[in-house]
C-alpha cells in the first residue's frame, strides 16, 4: 500500500533547522521504497497565506487534506506555534483533515516550552479531524545534535501508537464480537 506523506514546516526561516527535524521524523517513520515526502516549507509561501483568494494556498491545503501521513513542525514562539502555521490552518475546512494521521513537532530554545505542542497545537488538529498517534513531541533544538536518533525515537513512538490503535480496530471489526 503507498501512502501520501507530506512534510510542513512552519519556520518563517526557509531552510530551517525545524525543517531538518521534520525531515528526519518523515524519513524515520516511512519504510524504505517509500514514496518521498513532498516538503510544504511556509516561509515559500508566506505572501500566498494571507492573500484571498489565494490558488497556490488552495493548492496546498489540497495537498495536505489528502494526504495519509503529514508530519507539521513549527517553532514555538509566545509559547504557541507560528502565526504561518495559524494563517495555514485557517484555510483548512472543518474536519478537512478527517483520515490525516499528523505527528505534530514544536522546536524551542529550551524545555520551558515543553507542553506547548499538547496545550496548542494538537487540539487545533483535532478539531480540524486529524488523528494524532500519541501526542505532540516537543525537541529543544540545541540539545538535537543527533537528529537520527531524535527521529527514530518519535518514529517508534507514533509507530507503538498506531500498532496499538490497529489492535483495536481489527478488535472491532472482528466477526466474534
Amino acid at each position: 500500500m503507498t501512502i501520501t506523506p507530506t512534510v510542513v514546516v512552519a519556520n518563517p526561516k526557509p531552510g530551517s533547522r525545524t525543517r531538518q527535524v521534520a525531515e528526519s521524523i518523515a524519513a524515520a517513520l516511512l519504510p524504505a521504497g517509500s514514496t518521498e515526502p513532498m516538503v510544504i516549507d511556509l516561509a515559500d509561501h508566506a505572501g500566498d497565506l494571507l492573500r484571498w483568494p489565494s490558488d497556490a494556498t488552495d493548492a496546498l491545503v489540497e495537498r495536505i487534506t489528502g494526504s495519509d501521513l503529514v508530519v507539521l513542525a513549527t517553532p514555538t514562539y509566545k509559547s504557541t506555534f507560528t502565526g504561518l502555521l495559524k494563517a495555514l490552518l485557517d484555510r483548512v475546512p472543518a474536519l478537512g483533515l478527517a483520515g490525516v494521521t499528523v505527528v505534530p513537532v514544536m522546536s524551542g530554545g529550551d524545555r520551558m516550552h515543553a507542553m506547548a505542542p499538547n496545550q496548542t497545537l494538537v487540539p487545533i488538529l483535532l478539531e480540524l479531524g486529524a488523528m494524532v498517534p500519541g501526542r505532540g513531541h516537543f525537541i529543544v533544538i540545541g540539545d538535537a545534535t543527533d537528529l537520527d536518533a531524535v527521529a527514530a525515537g518519535i518514529a517508534a513512538e507514533v509507530a507503538a501508537a498506531l500498532g496499538r490503535l490497529e489492535r483495536v480496530a481489527i478488535g472491532l471489526r472482528s466477526p466474534d464480537r
